[in-house]
C-alpha cells in the first residue's frame, strides 16, 4: 500500500508540473510507449527513430523492415483504440480482433491446420494450442479461448462502468492486462496487445499510461510467471506499480532539469539580469500574441525551454491561452 501511496503522490506532482500539458507529450509519450512495447518483443529500433518514422517516413539505418512495420503497426493499433476510449465504446471480441489484426498486419502469418487455416495478420483467434517458451507451461486449449475471452469482455465491460478511485482504476487496467495475456487468444501479438489494453483503460480513464520498459523485460515476464503459478495478482500489481514509480520519477527528474537548463539567469541586450520565466511573463503582459518561436528569439533561449516555461505558467495558474494556436493569445492572471 505504501508503494501505491508513493506512485500516486508522484502522479499529483507530475500532473502539478504540468508535465503532461507540454507541446506534443501525448504524441512523443505514446511515440515511448510503442518503442518499449516492440522491444520486448526483439525490436531494436529507438524513440529517436521512430520519430522520424511516424512523423518524416524515414526509414532506420541498419533496422530490418520486419522491425519497422511492427513499430508502423502498433502506432496504427494505438491511433484506434484511442479513438474507441474517446467514445467509452464497448470491449467486445470483434474489438478485440480488429485491434489485433492492427498489431499484426505487416508482420503476421498464415496457419495451416487441421480445423482449418487462420491468419494472425487478420487477428483471428488461435486454433492451436501454445506452450509459454522452451519448457513452459501451456496456455489453455485453443477451444476455450473464445468462451472465456467473451468472459473477460464481459467482466471488463462491466468493471468500466463502476466508480473507481484512480488506484482503483490502475489496478483495472493492470487485472485486464493480466488477464488477456494469460488468455492468450492469438497465435502471435499477446504482449503487444495486453499492453495496449491496459493503456486503453489508462487512455479511457485520463490517466498517465503505464510503460512496461524494454530494460526491465525479465522482471515483467517473471512477475506474469509468478502470478500464474500462484494465482494471485499481487505480483503483478507490484511489478506494474514499481515499474510506473520508475518511469514517473525519471520523467519529473529530466523535466525539472531541463526547467533549470531553461530558467537561468540571462542578460537581455544590456538590461538587468532577469529569469526567463519573469521574462516571459513580462513579454505576455505586453505582447500577448508572441509564439513560442517568437519568445524564444527574444529572450535568447531554446523554443523547447520557452514551450516548458509556458507549461509550467499554465499549470501553477499565471497564464492561459484563449483560441487557438494561431490566431489566439496570451492572457496573464498574475493580477487577478
Amino acid at each position: 500500500m505504501e508503494r501505491m501511496d508513493q506512485l500516486m503522490a508522484l502522479i499529483e506532482r507530475y500532473k502539478q508540473l504540468g508535465i503532461d500539458s507540454q507541446l506534443d507529450y501525448e504524441k512523443f509519450y505514446l511515440y515511448s510507449i510503442i518503442t518499449h512495447s516492440t522491444a520486448i518483443e526483439g525490436s531494436t529500433v529507438t524513440e529517436i527513430e521512430n520519430q522520424l518514422l511516424f512523423d518524416e517516413g524515414i526509414s532506420a539505418k541498419g533496422k530490418t523492415i520486419v522491425e519497422q512495420m511492427m513499430n508502423l503497426d502498433l502506432k496504427r493499433a494505438y491511433e484506434a483504440s484511442i479513438r474507441l476510449a474517446k467514445h467509452h465504446s464497448d470491449i467486445t471480441i470483434d474489438v478485440l480482433k480488429d485491434l489485433s489484426r492492427l498489431v499484426m498486419q505487416n508482420t503476421g502469418s498464415t496457419y495451416k491446420t487441421a480445423l482449418g487455416d487462420f491468419s494472425s495478420a487478420n487477428g483471428d483467434l488461435r486454433l492451436v494450442n501454445v506452450t509459454a517458451g522452451v519448457g513452459g507451461r501451456s496456455y489453455m486449449s485453443y477451444q476455450k479461448v473464445p468462451a472465456k475471452l467473451q468472459e473477460f469482455c464481459d467482466w471488463l465491460n462491466k468493471q468500466r462502468k463502476c466508480t473507481m478511485s484512480l488506484q482503483e482504476q490502475y489496478n483495472l487496467s493492470f487485472e485486464a492486462h493480466y488477464h488477456l495475456v494469460t488468455i492468450h487468444p492469438w497465435a502471435d501479438g499477446n504482449g503487444r496487445m495486453a499492453r495496449l489494453i491496459m493503456n486503453h483503460i489508462q487512455f479511457e480513464f485520463g490517466l498517465v499510461p503505464a510503460k512496461v520498459l524494454k530494460e526491465d523485460k525479465g522482471d515483467y515476464i517473471n512477475a506474469l510467471i509468478s502470478t500464474r503459478d500462484t494465482d494471485d495478482i499481487s505480483p503483478f500489481l507490484e511489478f506494474m506499480i514499481e515499474e510506473m514509480i520508475k518511469t514517473l520519477s525519471s520523467d519529473i527528474d529530466t523535466f525539472l532539469k531541463s526547467m533549470n537548463e531553461g530558467g537561468e539567469i540571462i542578460r537581455i541586450s544590456g538590461e538587468k539580469k532577469q529569469k526567463s520565466r519573469e521574462k516571459i511573463l513580462s513579454l505576455l503582459e505586453e505582447h500577448p500574441d508572441y509564439s513560442a518561436r517568437k519568445l524564444s528569439e527574444v529572450i535568447g533561449i531554446t523554443q523547447k525551454a520557452v514551450e516548458k516555461h509556458l507549461s509550467k505558467l499554465k499549470a501553477e495558474g499565471l497564464i492561459r491561452r484563449d483560441g487557438p494556436d494561431k490566431g489566439g493569445k496570451w492572457v496573464s492572471l498574475t493580477n487577478k
